[in-house]
């Protein structure tokens, strides 16, 4: 059974950086489709970015294009979130999940981490 653990969030400040990781354990990530979502206090969950199997399809949210980018390290069975120029709309719980039903990205992903939340604020 695959299992997905987030890190990397915390506290930063408008304007800055966080690079959000997500290790998988129990299985292999190769043959999933990976992304991550995120929840706002008193807000639907929202899917923010999304990576194909192969990595070489890559999809983002309008509101995160060119600041967020997603990456797997198939070598570490880990995916990423390097998040720039970030502003306190982004504050939200991050969700990392997998599908291996093909890309892209649905709500209802099969596999889902805990979250880790992330706070921006000066």
């Amino acid at each position: 059974q695959l299992q997905l653990v987030e890190s990397g969030g915390g506290l930063v400040q408008p304007g800055g950086s966080l690079r959000l990781s997500c290790a998988a354990s129990g299985s292999t990530l190769d043959y999933h489709t990976i992304g991550w979502f995120r929840q706002a206090p008193g807000k639907e969950r929202e899917g923010v970015s999304c990576i194909s199997s192969s990595g070489g399809d890559t999809s983002y949210a309008d509101s995160v294009k060119g600041r967020f980018t997603i990456s797997r390290d198939k070598a570490k069975n880990t995916m990423y979130l390097q998040m720039n120029s970030l502003n306190p709309e982004d504050t939200a719980v991050y969700y990392c999940a997998a599908r291996t039903s093909g890309y892209p990205c649905v709500a209802d992903m099969e596999y889902w981490g805990k979250g880790t939340l992330v706070t921006v604020s000066s």
